[in-house]
């Protein structure tokens, strides 16, 4: 009977060493977040037209993944200077669009809105006119190194009045954004 007691204790034990070690892989595999480029889809995304100047591009980022995700910079062949802005009052309680240091946080499971008069993607120094019906290929980057592709249908848009607050763009407002602007002279937005 000793004989069988120690051959159940060791068979227990093994298989009780088994279990834990298979629950310890466990979070090990699921500390490996997926790629944040591959958590991203983009709703509706669009780029106001504008002759020339500047532009902005807006849409719905949606984290479908279980880890929150930062936007850290934007790339595209129509413009060689893009920035992350958010629109906030300044000290004197004008709204003013400024330049998100740190970047654009999506929570996961949520998503971020680009819109006029709120977050954007700021396209400075256009590569050529932005006319209504072409596209704009953009690049989000992630802090994670990797990034999701977007195309951008440009459209004819009229709406926000905010100023630009931001280093060598310093006082360049909405009617600056406007310049050259076919669609609507009376447009202030950006």
């Amino acid at each position: 009977m000793k004989t069988s007691f120690a051959l159940r204790t060791t068979a227990l034990s093994a298989a009780a060493l088994i279990a834990l070690a298979g629950c310890a892989a466990t979070p090990a595999a699921n500390s490996n977040p997926a790629p944040a480029g591959a958590s991203v889809t983009m709703k509706d995304p669009w780029v106001k037209a504008i002759d020339e100047g500047m532009s902005a591009g807006f849409g719905t980022i949606e984290n479908t993944g279980d880890q929150d995700i930062t936007v850290t910079s934007v790339t595209s062949p129509a413009s060689s200077d893009l920035e992350l802005h958010e629109t906030v009052a300044n000290e004197s309680g004008a709204m003013v669009m400024r330049e998100k240091t740190g970047g654009f946080t999506i929570p996961a499971h949520g998503e971020l809105h680009l819109e006029p008069g709120g977050s954007h993607i700021m396209l400075m120094d256009l590569a050529e006119p932005l006319k209504p019906g072409s596209v704009v290929n953009m690049s989000l980057e992630f802090s994670d190194d990797t990034s999701f592709e977007i195309t951008a249908p440009v459209k004819d848009f009229a709406g926000a009045n905010e100023d630009y607050e931001g280093s060598e763009h310093e006082g360049m407002g909405h009617d600056e954004l406007d310049k050259g602007d076919s669609a609507s002279e009376s447009a202030h937005d950006h």
